[in-house]
């Protein structure tokens, strides 16, 4: 129980194994100090951990509805509150840009693009446990952000087509794609190595790849990035669980654009093709099991990343959701 925080429910919630998924928070209108005002919040934050960390355990995504949260330095306040260290965002592929502290904005690439179902950075070796979202501006429809847990779909995947899952956990994946010299906002993965490697200099941009796993092959105007073979599977020992811990649905599906056939994204460690109908099949059951509620401004949403898979559906502007990665 928490004296600050009180779980409700909405209607986009799913059960499963008797819990809700995400958890959602408001503020407690029995508490003695509601956070009416950003610093209690932020102190309630802070006093309760204990009790949040073991919310986000049980359910993989907590929800923060109805909190005095306005401004992108608001939620760079809420986000210091939780005291987890900050991950820099190197290897990633999606264009984004710094707000104001640990604030990103997120993938900056056009509103009619969606962006496939992943775990945060999961091609590369360095990833985010955690990461933040904040909705600043609330869509003028869609927008949503789906999340779906990763242990479930391991679980349907291994069902449904257990010698793909057994290939995927002896050989893991690959992935392969083309990036320019600078940002191309055009494209949902146009990040230019340059920002990629947070360098102008190719031998510190090679040095900081190797250290995510990352070779580069660098052509005329461009570099090929090569990732893995990388597992596709993980072992969460907290919750003692597999995971479907991998991009291979938004490379297979996502990654396209002038320089990218997405088809040769990625493949299986070994170099040989995924079967597309296979792919396609775990596309639909991540889509099954999804959540989707749509952002109301305030909303700040924690995600456990090795528990569950997010998404970007298209919208109608305005929209500004905000993101924080988190060691």
């Amino acid at each position: 129980m928490s004296e600050t925080f009180l779980e409700f429910q909405i209607p986009h919630q799913k059960l499963f194994d008797g819990i809700q998924f995400p958890s959602v928070l408001s503020p407690n209108p029995k508490s003695h100090t509601p956070p009416s005002s950003l610093s209690l919040f932020t102190q309630a934050i802070k006093t309760e951990k204990t009790f949040l960390d073991s919310v986000l355990h049980k359910s993989g995504a907590v929800l923060f509805r109805g909190f005095p949260v306005n401004t992108a330095s608001d939620f760079n306040d809420v986000v210091e509150a939780f005291g987890f260290e900050e991950l820099p965002y190197v290897g990633g592929a999606a264009p984004r840009s710094n707000v104001v502290g640990r604030v990103f904005t997120t993938n900056d690439s056009p509103p009619d693009q969606k962006i496939p179902f992943h775990h945060e950075m999961a091609q590369v070796t360095t990833f985010p446990s955690k990461l933040f979202f904040f909705c600043e501006v609330e869509p003028g429809s869609g927008g949503e952000t789906p999340i779906v847990l990763s242990h479930l779909v391991y679980e349907k995947m291994k069902e449904r087509h257990p010698e793909f899952v057994e290939r995927l956990e002896e050989h893991g994946l690959l992935y392969t794609r083309v990036i320019g010299e600078d940002d191309d906002l055009s494209s949902p993965i146009g990040r230019g190595w340059k920002s990629t490697f947070l360098t102008k200099d190719k031998s510190v941009a090679e040095e900081r790849a190797a250290n995510v796993g990352t070779k580069l092959e660098w052509l005329e105007d461009s570099v090929k990035t090569i990732m893995g073979p990388i597992p596709a599977i993980k072992f969460d020992k907290t919750r003692q669980r597999k995971i479907w811990f991998n991009s291979m649905i938004i490379a297979y599906i996502g990654w396209e654009d002038a320089r990218n056939d997405p088809v040769k994204a990625v493949t299986f460690g070994d170099g040989k093709p995924l079967p597309a109908d296979i792919v396609y099949d775990c596309l639909n059951i991540l889509e099954e099991e999804s959540v989707a509620f749509p952002w109301q401004k305030g909303d700040v949403l924690l995600l456990d990343n090795w528990a569950a898979l997010h998404a970007r559906k298209s919208f109608d502007p305005p929209r500004r959701i905000l993101a924080s990665l988190c060691k």
